[in-house]
């Protein structure tokens, strides 16, 4: 074996020198560069004809030399003089550049502690928002939607993620902010003092994000800890509002936040959610629609206009808003109050419209089309039969919410890869009374394992997402599922209902290849929830009477149950037939638009006004009780 070569050894000298730190740094950059300037200034020597001795040659290198290197006047007199002159001009050279150099350092000091975002903010009435994860890019997206008409909005995120990163996250994903400023400091949410970064005591609202990993109520709860026992809190309570992931965890985040925190179920809403989505397509385009800021969202208004008057008569009041609620005088809530409940000076309504402004009373003549009305159909529940395909955290919940709402004699099979959601099952079935429970080991996004289980004789399916690290990994699998499901069903000819879990709302957009007209996401949904809450605390009593099985819920109930199919009418018809059968008609879905993305042929709180006329398939929204 050959030694090194003449090569690998000038370079390992080379490596050896610039090892030495900056003085080596120094001396070959002053040795190169005066090589440079040597070699530069003989060529121009013997270029120029007028020097033809040596002496005259060497004479104009060390004169170019000089100044080049603005060394002073040391062209001129005696060797000592000249060395004198280069001396005073290379001290004065190297105090430049150590001032330079002083001055620098401290600039790019600076712009690292800028850039580590530990400068205080300053702002009032502005929106906090603690943590990060996937829940940020709704939550900012929303909080500038809702603050699109405000002049000035403030959002500042505290999280323990360098500022930079964190301002080109947001402005990759969420765009434009428009008229609202996001403020991002980097800090821990657990600590108080970091806390304080982004002014909490004069916040108008503070939204505690969950983390990702497999804790994250327990980060939650030392967040609530922190704000609420800081030494710098201010004496009025917060406005906070934090999602636990299980609800065991739900007292000790009351206890931490205090009673004023308006805590989210969020794996509890989700399954509830899935499960009345499953039973009805449509449903969760008109929960997207009313938990955001984008379309028409809930509103609670004083009328004093309509003190004295009954409920019933009072869904006929607003011409372009829906009524659905009171929000009585003693703070409490009722979705689709009786009828016949008299409207007290204190109460508010609590109604559906695109825009506050839009909650105008407008006297109704009580006109309505008696002869497009529809007689009151009798149908006997009948028993179902629902897919769920794959399992995760959420799964036996949903069992069990499923179980709460359909009729005896109903049927859910499972088809999940996870041997332990037969574990969880055979731990749940005994407490099952209306569902019987199936399963079978199998891969969810392999078609021959959905053959397998002949997806064509359910009504429903659910596909979950499984609880991987990695979420894109996890849609991946829940897409593929539907690619296949969609193609099932055009291939058997037979419809039915598809709702489909997504981790991050960004595969929305492609799962609507699929054609799936039914989505839940739940981290979206729960972060648009979160933010109807921090610009709202009453909504909370609301949201929690729609999501609950033993309150009002929202059904897509079929069109002809109300009116008559192919006759002319209005919207305060169909107001009227609903009002007469205890139910609140707010919106329609028309069947000829229900292929059509984003709205799936959902119509929320229409003009009621405006003509219109339904056609078999068509539904009508209502709040009802079942």
């Amino acid at each position: 074996m050959s030694g090194p070569g003449p090569r690998q050894r000038l370079r390992y000298w080379f490596d050896n020198t610039m090892s030495r730190g900056t003085p080596a740094l120094v001396g070959w950059l002053a040795a190169v560069s005066l090589g440079l300037v040597v070699v530069l200034s003989a060529l121009l020597s013997l270029a120029d004809t007028r020097h033809t001795s040596v002496g005259d040659i060497v004479s104009q290198i060390w004169k170019s030399t000089i100044s080049t290197f603005e060394l002073g006047d040391a062209t001129e007199g005696a060797w000592y003089h000249r060395l004198l002159v280069i001396l005073l001009a290379l001290s004065g050279l190297f105090f430049a550049s150590a001032l330079i150099s002083v001055l620098t350092s401290g600039l790019n000091q600076r712009i690292a502690q800028l850039r580590k975002g530990r400068s205080a903010v300053i702002e009032e009435g502005h929106t906090v928002v603690i943590g990060w994860s996937d829940q940020i890019f709704p939550v900012v997206s929303e909080l500038v939607e809702a603050n699109a008409n405000q002049r000035r909005g403030r959002v500042a995120v505290l999280a323990a993620k360098d500022r930079v990163e964190m301002e080109e996250e947001i402005r990759r994903v969420v765009g434009p902010t428009g008229t609202t400023r996001v403020i991002c400091r980097t800090g821990s949410p657990i600590d108080p003092a970091d806390l304080d970064l982004v002014a909490p005591q004069t916040a108008r609202s503070i939204i505690v994000l969950s983390p990702p990993g497999d804790t994250p109520d327990a980060h939650v709860i030392k967040t609530l800890l922190a704000i609420t026992n800081s030494p710098t809190r201010r004496q009025d309570p917060y406005h906070i509002v934090a999602a636990v992931r299980h609800a065991r965890n739900h007292p000790a985040a009351r206890l931490a936040g205090g009673e004023e925190t308006c805590l989210v179920d969020s794996d509890d809403i989700a399954a509830r959610l899935i499960v009345q989505t499953c039973r009805q397509s449509g449903l969760s385009v008109v929960y997207q629609d009313l938990l955001d800021f984008a379309g028409d969202e809930i509103y609670l208004h004083a009328e004093p206009a309509l003190a004295g008057r009954t409920f019933g008569e009072a869904l006929h009041a607003y011409p372009t808003a829906s009524l659905i609620g009171l929000r009585r005088a003693d703070g409490t809530i009722a979705l689709k109050p009786p009828m016949g409940e008299v409207i007290g000076g204190g109460d508010q309504v609590i109604v559906i419209a695109a825009d506050d402004d839009a909650i105008t009373v407008h006297e109704h003549t009580g006109i309505v089309a008696e002869e497009a009305m529809a007689p009151e159909p009798h149908r006997p529940p009948r028993p179902e039969r629902a897919l769920m395909l794959g399992w995760n955290r959420r799964a036996a919940n949903i069992v069990r919410q499923l179980d709460g709402c359909v009729a005896p004699g109903s049927t859910l099979a499972v088809l999940a890869d996870d041997p332990d959601a037969k574990v969880e099952l055979d731990q749940i079935r005994d407490g099952l009374h209306d569902l019987t429970v199936t399963f079978r080991l199998g891969d969810t996004d392999d078609r021959g394992s959905l053959d397998s289980v002949d997806v064509a004789g359910f009504d429903h399916v659910i596909v979950l997402c499984y609880d991987e690290p990695d979420a894109q990994y996890a849609d991946s699998r829940a897409l593929i599922t539907l690619l296949h499901l969609r193609q099932m069903q055009a291939e058997s000819g037979r419809r039915y209902s598809i709702v489909s879990e997504m981790s991050d709302d960004r595969n929305r957009t492609l799962a609507q290849v699929t054609r799936a007209d039914d989505f839940i996401v739940s981290d979206k949904l729960i972060s648009l929830l979160m933010v109807q809450l921090s610009e709202n605390r009453h909504l909370a009593g609301v949201f929690a009477d729609l999501f609950d099985q033993e309150g009002s819920e929202i059904y897509l109930k079929p069109a002809g149950d109300y009116v008559l199919p192919g006759v002319r009418l209005d919207f305060h018809t169909v107001v009227e037939a609903a009002r007469r059968r205890g139910h609140v008609a707010f919106g329609y879905r028309l069947a000829a638009r229900a292929a059509e993305p984003p709205a799936f042929g959902v119509v929320l709180n229409p003009d009621k006004t405006r003509p219109l006329t339904f056609a078999p398939g068509d539904r009508v929204i209502v709040l009802a009780d079942d």
